[in-house]
């Protein structure tokens, strides 16, 4: 058959199925025809014609195969002609290296992540499936729903946001609509919840991806996550084992320590992965950071320890799933090996299939990887039978989601299935009910509006001339042009009250900004500042001099903020629009709310909080040093009818 004729006609029918609705009958020599839409899941369930299939495939596969079975890489959502150079990268993954599956995520640019829409997601999954003889495992990092890679989906606020709430329901719905949307453009497996324990104020990368800082509470908000994500048919992911709560690097860029001893890890951070386990989680991705108590080599990484991996997370606790690397290119890992980078992804990929893992996830040098994994059996370093465990366990999550009955989404019903309303109402009302007032003098608010809120933007020409100096709002945040939280925050406020004074400030700009904000602040007779610091892989501060891994403001943001705060104590409140320990710099301040999130809902609801349009009603699921315990949180009613946003 010709192949260009062929791919002509596979793009065809995929179009046709997107104007119909019909379903596809794929064609093709690699296809399997699709008997019913994909989208309708039921609960991950490992049935008897699944265990066949498994074994029938497992029997087939090369050596080669299941390799390639073994190894994950990133895929782009964006368009890309499937005859293109960008795509045939990927179709050569596929046929070179006989991949298992593909993590999708937005496209980066610098700092920034350039998310594309769910059809295009889908058009993507839909297209890798049709290029693969076996069905792939699509995964994602999705930690705070789909919004988090592709716009368009239900937003919902980070992981600590839901432990404000106390309402493990919460979690159960969060898992159960996140699994809905990504079933119904073809991912199927979650890297979340995130089981680690954050007691470490300091941590510059767990923070508000942590439920909260007591064992017993994360655990309870991991299993309902479980649960819910289990109900819709996705497959989850508890990391980072054996815990990165007390921690103080980030493990993108250098090696990070787990210091307590045996009893501590037994007493927290290993709590939440054994209810996990005992729950039914999928997977468990083991991190890049030394464990002494565990492993004797005080420099290597916990992912390519048997020790930890073989030892304890198999043995001692049981599990039977797939274990998965953390990305293979972070330096945590990367430091502990010398050589090019195609010596460091062969020698790390080796290294993680001795300790025990059975999936290597985005690693610097696919075929470096896939290479260095092949020879090390053939030479007798990697048993294939210790390959074939992996494999099959691979092939089990496969069959446990009916990807070997079909493997193709209908994307006709991915405009009725995405960012539903009563599911945004959700992620809403999850926003809503994780703020929490830490202090409060009574005298800022709540703020009184001057206009109903309204999904209109007030024109900028307007907002000029309606400015005047009694309320200053001050944005600081890391990048002006990437901050969509602190976007919608400013709409929503000037929704209610166009005259407010608004300042953006950034690091780069804030030595030049400083006394023209510092000079307006002092003629108000309310200042807002809202503080958006969140952990990010790789970010680093500013801070003595000094650049370091760090989820906190940088050096020239925190002085501007401490110097607000200074500047007018009584009239002056902070949001802190994410990180909850950014207080610790700020101890005078007398106004402090924190939202444990920089996402578009949590935006909407610091405004609503301001207004006193809603019942402040969170409480703190950490404990911030010297000014709050965790557990506290002072009651706020609302004074207005809630005012709809749109």
């Amino acid at each position: 058959m010709n192949t260009a004729y062929w791919r002509q006609g596979v793009r065809l029918l995929l179009v046709l199925t997107a104007l119909s609705g019909t379903v596809l009958q794929a064609a093709g020599p690699k296809s399997r025809a699709r008997t019913k839409s994909a989208h309708k899941t039921g609960p991950v369930v490992l049935d008897q014609s699944g265990e066949k299939w498994v074994a029938r495939t497992l029997r087939k596969l090369s050596l080669e195969e299941k390799i390639g079975q073994m190894l994950m890489i990133w895929a782009p959502i964006r368009f890309m002609n499937v005859d293109g150079p960008d795509y045939q990268l990927l179709r050569d993954a596929i046929e070179k290296y006989h991949i298992g599956g593909f993590g999708l995520t937005a496209v980066n640019d610098g700092p920034f992540l350039l998310k594309n829409q769910p059809l295009e997601a889908a058009a993507l999954t839909n297209q890798l499936q049709q290029d693969s003889s076996y069905p792939l495992i699509i995964a994602g990092d999705f930690e705070r729903g789909l919004s988090m890679r592709i716009d368009g989906t239900t937003a919902f606020p980070h992981a600590m946001a839901f432990g404000a709430t106390g309402d493990k329901e919460s979690a159960f719905q969060f898992g159960k609509i996140t699994a809905h949307e990504a079933r119904a453009i073809g991912i199927h497996w979650n890297w979340f919840p995130v089981a680690d324990v954050n007691s470490n104020p300091a941590n510059p990368i767990i923070n508000t991806r942590s439920f909260g800082e007591d064992p017993v509470k994360v655990s309870e908000f991991v299993n309902a996550y479980i649960a819910g994500a289990h109900s819709e048919g996705m497959l989850t992911t508890v990391k980072h084992f054996p815990g990165h709560g007390d921690t103080d690097t980030d493990t993108h860029l250098a090696l990070a320590r787990v210091n307590g001893d045996r009893q501590r890890l037994d007493r927290v951070e290993l709590v939440p992965f054994r209810a996990a386990i005992a729950a039914g989680v999928d997977s468990v991705m083991v991190a890049h950071v030394a464990v002494p108590a565990v492993e004797p080599d005080p420099n290597r990484p916990a992912s390519i320890s048997a020790a930890v991996v073989a030892g304890l997370l198999k043995e001692q606790l049981g599990f039977r799933g797939v274990v998965v690397t953390d990305g293979m290119g972070m330096g945590a890992l990367t430091q502990f090996f010398t050589g090019t980078n195609a010596e460091i992804s062969a020698k790390s990929a080796v290294e993680a299939v001795k300790a025990g893992d059975d999936m290597v996830i985005l690693p610097l040098d696919i075929e470096a990887s896939y290479k260095g994994l092949l020879n090390a059996v053939r030479n007798g370093e990697i048993s294939e039978a210790r390959i074939n465990d992996s494999v099959a366990k691979i092939l089990r999550m496969k069959a446990s989601l009916g990807l070997n009955r079909d493997r193709y989404v209908d994307l006709q019903a991915v405009t009725r299935e995405i960012a539903k309303s009563e599911n945004i109402t959700v992620a809403q009302s999850i926003a809503d009910r994780a703020l929490t007032l830490v202090r409060d003098n009574h005298e800022i608010l709540p703020l009184k509006a001057t206009a109903v809120p309204s999904s209109t933007p007030v024109p900028a020409q307007a907002q000029s001339e309606q400015t005047d100096s009694s309320t200053v709002v001050v944005v600081l945040t890391d990048d002006l042009c990437s901050t969509e939280g602190g976007r919608m925050f400013v709409k929503q406020f000037r929704s209610r009250l166009p005259s407010v004074n608004v300042f953006d400030v950034d690091e780069k700009s804030s030595a030049v900004r400083e006394p023209v904000i510092l000079a307006a602040a002092e003629r108000a007779t309310r200042v807002i500042a809202l503080a958006e610091a969140v952990p990010s892989g790789g970010r680093t501060v500013r801070a003595n001099g000094q650049e370091a891994g760090s989820a906190g403001l940088d050096e020239g943001l925190a002085n501007l903020l401490a110097k607000l705060v200074n500047t007018g104590k009584s009239k002056t409140a902070v949001i802190a629009f994410g990180n909850p320990y950014i207080v610790t710099a700020i101890p005078e301040v007398q106004t402090y709310l924190c939202t444990f999130s920089n996402t578009t809902p949590s935006a909407i609801s610091a405004v609503r909080a301001l207004f006193g349009e809603i019942t402040v009603q969170g409480h703190m699921p950490v404990t911030i040093p010297g000014i709050v315990e965790r557990g506290s949180g002072l009651a706020a009613s609302p004074v207005t009818s809630p005012a709809a946003v749109k």
